[in-house]
């Protein structure tokens, strides 16, 4: 998977291998995604200096809209724009297309080894984080 990050610039999903990485669909219209943004970033800056990385996959909204969010909710992790759909449909296979938000916890080897449909709460991330560093 590549996109266009929110900033500029491009990423590659394939540059985190060797990371636990923490994949989450979201979209600046989603009621329950405001509600999980704050466990997101705090579970992010908790997470972080053990390596995992997270990613946003920012789906069905414009560009000022997903900045004013990740502004408003101190996101400070990299945020793909999918306005067309285009990551969430490769990833169809695990995630509903409709299914937003959704989370995805990849292994180092980059093999999802969990996921959250729906709200993400720190805890159940925490979790499904731990199990994923344990991983090869």
């Amino acid at each position: 998977m590549t996109g266009r990050l929110l900033t500029g610039g491009k990423l590659s999903l394939t540059s985190y291998r060797g990371h636990v990485t923490v994949l989450n669909f979201w979209g600046s219209w989603c009621t329950v995604c405001r509600e999980e943004a704050p466990a997101l970033s705090a579970t992010a800056r908790h997470f972080g200096p053990a390596g995992v990385q997270f990613i946003g996959v920012d789906v069905q909204d414009n560009t000022a809209s997903a900045e004013a969010y990740m502004k408003d909710f101190k996101i400070g992790y990299p945020s793909l724009s999918d306005s067309s759909d285009q990551i969430a449909l490769e990833f169809s296979q695990v995630i509903p297309d409709t299914a937003f938000p959704s989370t995805l916890i990849i292994s180092r080897s980059q093999r999802v080894t969990g996921r959250i449909i729906g709200n993400a709460s720190a805890s159940n991330l925490s979790n499904l984080i731990q199990k994923a560093q344990k991983q090869p």
